[in-house]
């Protein structure tokens, strides 16, 4: 694992409750590791995963 990659092993990823029923579609994110929320495509579990900083995720789901 090359330095600037974070380790996501411990991420408890859940789907958004807005995710159709279907199993498409769908964002999970993980909010149990300490200062990041991961965000991935759940068709693509094993692919990339966007990370955000707590106070930025926090932001941008406040202006939704």
């Amino acid at each position: 694992m090359a330095s600037h990659e974070i380790d996501l092993s411990s991420a408890l990823w859940r789907k958004s409750s807005y995710s159709n029923g279907t199993g498409g579609e769908c964002v999970e994110v993980a909010d149990n590791l300490p200062a990041l929320v991961p965000v991935r495509d759940s068709k693509n579990p094993e692919g990339p995963a966007l990370v955000f900083p707590t106070h930025a995720w926090a932001l941008f789901v406040r202006s939704l």
